[in-house]
């Protein structure tokens, strides 16, 4: 019995170094391989997921963000959204109210609307409904982001904890409402455009793009290996967190690599 717990657990301990190598070989390939600096690593992470046309986008100063407008707008508010869901109702997985997924299928409405808007805006005699905007792109994408964090949040709680609460982490139209409040003002905060602000944000929205998938990836890992529901603390889920993590990079370095290879730059594409 003995030998076979000290097997166990050197195989534990096996399979342990070896994600903590993979991790590590993984991000400093990508380290040394994309921009130098902070918003150099954003701009690659943003590079990997948006077009980043420079019309399209907000600058800080004559620096175009890491990610457009649209793009922007989801990652704050899908940061936002899993941040506000994690401190208010902490392990829920229940469905929010009908109210509520109503109001979210309006802002995913929103964002096809509006995007398929800009797009048609390319086309010879720009035949969209109405002039887009920069500001549209950002609060519709803001919206898109809340849906995604209310859909994604209770996901990962059923797929992870042991101890869950069937209640919704946004329970009534008032909590969700201070959500959407909380969304506007960041994005109110982006249309300042002050620098000292735009920094920390387009680092956030950026962030946002890998913290997204490695929540999407740590719930396969967990699924894959047949793990769901195991885990009681933090410290617990580790290591699957690292292998989402790991799979998140490996994605963003992959289409980094396949842009760069067709594009030969890191800039985002340029109109006009």
């Amino acid at each position: 019995m003995e030998a076979t717990k000290l097997a166990a657990n050197r195989l534990n301990g096996f399979w342990k170094g070896g994600v903590l190598l993979t991790v590590g070989i993984v991000l400093i390939g990508w380290l040394l391989n994309t921009p130098g600096g902070l918003l150099g690593k954003a701009d690659a992470v943003g590079y990997a997921v948006c077009h980043r046309i420079d019309l399209r986008s907000f600058f800080l100063g004559d620096r175009q963000l890491p990610l457009c407008a649209r793009c922007s707008g989801m990652y704050l508010g899908a940061v936002l959204g899993l941040i506000y869901q994690s401190v208010l109702s902490p392990r829920r997985e229940g469905t929010p109210p009908r109210i509520v997924l109503v109001t979210l299928a309006a802002f995913t409405g929103a964002f096809i609307l509006d995007g398929i808007n800009s797009l048609l805006s390319f086309f010879p005699g720009d035949p969209s409904l109405y002039t887009p905007t920069n500001i549209l792109r950002l609060f519709t994408g803001t919206g898109m982001g809340l849906a995604l964090a209310l859909v994604v949040y209770p996901a990962f709680n059923s797929t992870v904890w042991n101890n869950t609460s069937k209640q919704p982490a946004v329970q009534s139209l008032g909590s969700f409402s201070a959500l959407v409040l909380l969304a506007v003002g960041v994005d109110l905060l982006v249309l300042l455009e002050n620098p000292l602000l735009l920094y920390p944000l387009a680092l956030i929205s950026a962030a946002g793009v890998v913290l997204l998938l490695t929540t999407v990836y740590t719930m396969l890992w967990l699924i894959i290996l047949k793990a769901e529901r195991r885990y009681n603390r933090v410290s617990e889920i580790l290591f699957p967190i690292l292998g989402g993590f790991t799979v998140a990079i490996v994605q963003i370095g992959l289409l980094d690599a396949l842009r760069f290879f067709l594009t030969g730059t890191w800039d985002g594409f340029h109109l006009g």
